[in-house]
């Protein structure tokens, strides 16, 4: 799963902005988080996820989750 054409200028997200994009509940993006399934960096307090690694999580949970 790749996200849509108009996130292509941004770099990071927020777990907020995560949520919205992916229809994700914030609570399940900071458990992945928790558990180590995404990949996040930090600026201070602010966590951000790099784009690269969001894809890279949102297609590992594709192939993971196929019926």
């Amino acid at each position: 799963m790749k996200l849509g054409n108009d996130t292509n200028d941004k770099l990071a997200f927020s777990v907020e902005e995560i949520s919205s994009l992916t229809g994700l509940s914030k609570g399940f993006i900071r458990a992945e988080i928790r558990r180590r399934n995404i990949r996040i960096r930090r600026f201070g307090r602010r966590v951000l996820i790099l784009r690269n690694d969001l894809d890279e999580y949102l297609t590992r949970y594709e192939e993971t989750n196929v019926d």
